[in-house]
C-alpha cells in the first residue's frame, strides 16, 4: 500500500452554479507518479472534516495553489479589493493543519497559496499585490495563451548557498514558472527564506527547527513534475519523507 497524501482542495463552482471541491489533476499526477503516494482529495471545509481526522488518515499533505487568497484577518489586516477573493473554509482547515504538522513532524509540501499559508500559519504576513511594489516584477499568470505558455519557465530562483534547496537541486540557480499575485511581506519568525526571484520576491522557504519535511515554493512544480529537473527532485524528496512517516506509523502499530 502506498502512503496517503492529502491534497488540499479549493471551493469551486461548476458552470458558475454547482458547488464542488476541486483539485488540479496535475497535483494528483505529481503525487502518484513522482512521489509514489496515493493522492486523496480533501474537502477543505471544517463542517465536513476535522484536522485531527486528517492527521490520522493521511501520511503527508500537499498544500495546493488556488485562486482565492488567505484572508488578511488571519495576519491582522483588513481586507481590501487588492486582496481578491477568499476561501474562509480552506483557511479554517489549512492554517491549524500546518501548525499541527510542524509540531508533529508530519511532512507537507506547500505550493503557491500553500506557500503563503505556511507563512501565515506561523505568524507571517503577505503583500496583497506584489506587482504594485516599487522594483518588483509582475509574477501573475499570463492572461492569454495555452497552458504550456502559462506554465512556461519565466524567471530564475537563486537559493541560499548550502541550504536545503541548493542541496536538493544540486544548483544555486534554477528556472521556474510564476503564476501568483501575492507574496511574503514579513516572514514568520520560524520561516527561513531559502530562495528568491531576481526582484527579491521570496520563492522558496522551510520551517526552522522543524523535524519533518516543510519545503514550500511560490511557483507551481506540479506542472510537468515527472520531467522538469526542478519539480522532479522536489516531489521525490517529499515522497521519501511521506514514505518514512508512514513506515514509522506502521512500526508503531506493530509494537502496539
Amino acid at each position: 500500500m502506498r502512503p496517503v497524501v492529502g491534497i488540499i482542495s479549493n471551493s469551486h463552482l461548476i458552470n458558475d452554479e454547482y458547488p464542488a471541491h476541486a483539485g488540479g489533476a496535475m497535483n494528483s499526477a505529481a503525487v502518484a507518479h513522482v512521489s509514489d503516494c496515493l493522492p486523496l482529495l480533501i474537502p477543505s471545509d471544517p463542517s465536513l472534516v476535522a484536522v485531527d481526522e486528517l492527521l490520522e488518515t493521511c501520511d503527508g499533505f500537499l498544500l495546493t495553489g488556488g485562486r482565492p487568497n488567505v484572508h488578511p484577518e488571519e495576519y491582522g489586516e483588513e481586507a481590501t479589493p487588492a486582496h481578491g477573493s477568499f476561501d474562509r473554509s480552506r483557511d479554517a482547515i489549512t492554517l491549524p493543519l500546518i501548525r499541527a504538522c510542524v509540531e508533529r513532524g508530519q511532512p507537507f509540501l506547500g505550493v503557491c497559496r500553500g506557500f503563503q499559508e505556511v507563512n501565515v500559519a506561523l505568524g507571517g504576513t503577505l503583500y496583497p499585490e506584489i506587482r504594485e511594489l516599487p522594483g518588483r516584477d509582475n509574477h501573475r499568470m499570463p492572461p492569454d495563451g495555452t497552458l504550456e505558455q502559462k506554465f512556461a519557465l519565466r524567471h530564475k530562483v537563486t537559493f541560499t548557498e548550502g541550504g536545503p534547496f541548493h542541496r536538493l537541486m544540486g544548483a544555486r540557480e534554477v528556472m521556474t514558472n510564476t503564476l501568483h499575485g501575492q507574496g511574503i511581506k514579513d516572514a514568520a519568525p520560524r520561516i527561513a527564506i531559502d530562495g528568491v526571484a531576481p526582484d527579491g520576491t521570496p520563492e522558496a522557504i522551510y520551517v526552522r527547527g522543524a523535524t519533518g519535511f516543510t519545503l514550500s515554493v511560490q511557483w507551481h512544480p506540479e506542472w510537468n513534475a515527472a520531467n522538469d529537473p526542478v519539480s522532479r527532485p522536489l516531489f521525490r524528496a517529499f515522497g521519501e519523507a511521506v514514505h518514512a512517516w508512514a513506515a514509522r506509523d506502521r512500526r508503531t502499530l506493530r509494537r502496539a
